[in-house]
């Protein structure tokens, strides 16, 4: 075999490794991160993202906003759009309370 085919070789061989690599992390985020069935459906959308926008509930029958792009729907605002009951993350910083001192 020539060196061409060698690199080609190489090259090939790396490229499946880096495959499987990402494969296997993409694979444990799943279950680390919120992978399906980790949370439970949200109960206002039903699993799915999005309700009706405010533009189509209380129009006369036009529907189209910048919320819902026209679409007539919304991200839900119980999920995030996410569509599981998965509580948003906040970081909440704490102060010590000032002492008194008297001199």
């Amino acid at each position: 075999m020539g060196p061409i085919v060698l690199t080609q070789l190489a090259t090939g061989l790396s490229v499946l490794a880096g495959a499987v690599l990402v494969k296997s992390v993409m694979d444990s985020s799943k279950t680390m991160f919120g992978g399906p069935g980790q949370f439970p459906r949200c109960p206002t959308c039903n699993g799915t993202g999005r309700v009706a926008c405010l533009c189509s509930r209380w129009s006369d029958g036009d529907i189209g906003c910048r919320t819902c792009a026209g679409s007539g729907r919304m991200a839900c605002s119980n999920c995030g759009g996410s569509g599981t009951g998965r509580p948003i993350p906040v970081q909440l910083s704490a102060r010590p309370p000032p002492s008194n001192r008297s001199s």
